[in-house]
């Protein structure tokens, strides 16, 4: 009996230990259930500068946008793939146990048969009830498989990797929608601005009116002319403004905010003067060199390829035959759960399997991951098509924009100086309210036209910026 305990002993103490360990992983489950429920399904708080400029909303966006966080979500479940591959290097170690009720049929012997060992077996009786309690722990470890272990493992790398690059696609996309957003929002609020010049522009002019009717020197007829363009003035300013609440409530979205909106504390940084650097002249295969170099969804693109490449040969080790080794503790027990030493046997020993035929499965399984490797090289091969096609359309559009810059800023001063000095001929009498609004309305037209051409050229270079991909290296 002591011997029987001695050999208990460490089993004892290898199932505590077991018990521990699963206790500290439902603990640590049961935490980080808790904190997931205790996770605001609204995502974190974000505080808004008084002044937001781009930067600061790209920046804000890449914090708090939720698509974001679930494309970091799908990274790390690419992640915990890796780990489920390298886990297939390790033993499998399986632990069973079974009790069982045995009832033996009415109308067998009780004696066991009489036979040329009769003389051992004499005398020994079935029971016609009784317990059986069985115990087993089983290890294997595989040795070889046809390199699938490899093949599999490679897989979830490139799989990860490409998690990883999708990751930072879904950040370039962001920032340029974000881009996108603030240049509206921004137009939106020029033409706001442009407006409310407009209208004090024409409320001096009608206060100027009504005092000369008043002093009989003006007519009804100007008064009434002034009050009709004030009127339109403040119909675009309404406008105007109503198209920069939807304009920030779009970019209030991508930068995941909850309220919908910006604060009405927080206002857009002002438009400023475009810099030389804007005005350069931008270089196509520089830009297409970038855009092979640092787009993260050409990057995505070549590890799904990498990705199906090793699928393929994960298929055909298929076809290799396998090593495993065993080992095995069992032991059984009648009519009593108290389990000793002399109960247990064990063995040890290496198995072969050799695949000899699955019905055509195999073989249609490579066929399957051949095919997702020639689509995954077209889709290659259409990705890098895009990006240039991209890359193109965006020199264009910078090249476009600094012509209508610097075509409308020279129109926008002449304009202004032809209404000024159609104003002051109005006052000296000179000119017809007919030129004086005409010349007005010209201003306003040729002040909005600039407004957009100078939105217009900043946003081609962001948009070339994430063309080529390099718009992720300010972040």
């Amino acid at each position: 009996m002591k011997h029987g305990h001695d050999f208990i002993r460490p089993w004892v103490a290898l199932l505590l230990l077991l018990s521990f360990v699963a206790l500290d992983f439902v603990e640590a489950f049961a935490k980080g259930s808790a904190a997931a429920a205790e996770t605001s399904p609204q995502g974190p708080a974000v505080t808004l500068p008084a002044v937001l400029d781009l930067k600061t909303a790209q920046r804000l966006a890449l914090q708090s946008n939720p698509s974001l966080q679930a494309a970091q979500a799908r990274v790390a479940q690419a992640r915990e793939r890796v780990r489920q591959a390298w886990s297939r290097y390790l033993p499998r170690v399986e632990g069973t146990a079974s009790a069982s009720h045995v009832r033996s049929p009415q109308n067998q012997e009780q004696t066991l048969p009489s036979s040329k060992f009769s003389s051992t077996t004499s005398g020994i009786f079935y029971p016609e009830r009784e317990d059986i309690y069985r115990a087993a722990l089983n290890a294997t470890l595989t040795l070889f498989d046809g390199f699938q272990r490899e093949f599999a493992l490679a897989a979830a790398r490139f799989s990860e990797q490409g998690s990883q690059a999708a990751y930072r696609e879904a950040q370039r996309v962001l920032l340029r929608a974000v881009a996108d957003s603030y240049f509206q929002a921004q137009l939106a609020r020029q033409r706001r601005l442009i407006a409310q010049a407009d209208e004090a522009f024409n409320e001096r002019q009608l206060k100027d009116a009504q005092a000369r009717e008043t002093l009989g020197a003006g007519s009804l007829s100007d008064v009434l002319n002034f009050q009709v363009q004030v009127n339109l003035a403040r119909s675009q300013k309404i406008q105007a403004e109503q198209e920069e609440r939807v304009a920030l409530t779009g970019l209030a979205a991508l930068m995941g905010l909850a309220e919908g909106t910006l604060s009405e504390h927080t206002t857009l940084a002002a438009l400023q003067e475009p810099n030389a650097s804007l005005l350069q002249v931008p270089s196509i295969q520089k830009a297409l060199d970038e855009a092979t170099q640092y787009r993260p969804d050409l990057e995505q693109a070549r590890f799904a390829l990498r990705a199906a490449q090793a699928n393929v040969g994960s298929a055909k080790s298929r076809f290799f035959p396998s090593f495993n080794l065993f080992s095995t503790l069992e032991g059984s027990r009648a009519n009593d759960g108290h389990f000793q030493a002399d109960d247990f046997g064990s063995s040890i020993g290496i198995a072969l399997v050799v695949p000899l035929f699955s019905g055509g499965e195999d073989v249609f399984r490579v066929r399957e991951a051949e095919q997702s490797r020639r689509e995954a090289q077209r889709t290659l091969q259409q990705a890098i098509i895009e990006a240039a096609s991209e890359v193109q359309a965006a020199v264009e559009q910078i090249l476009s924009a600094q012509q209508q810059f610097r075509l409308q800023k020279e129109t926008a001063a002449l304009v202004e100086k032809t209404r000024n000095l159609v104003d002051k001929e109005y006052a000296a009498g000179q000119a017809s309210l007919v030129r004086l609004t005409q010349a007005q309305r010209d201003l306003v037209l040729a002040r909005s036209q600039l407004a957009q051409s100078r939105i217009a050229l900043e946003s081609a270079w962001i948009r070339l910026r994430a063309a080529t991909g390099r718009i992720l290296d300010d972040f």
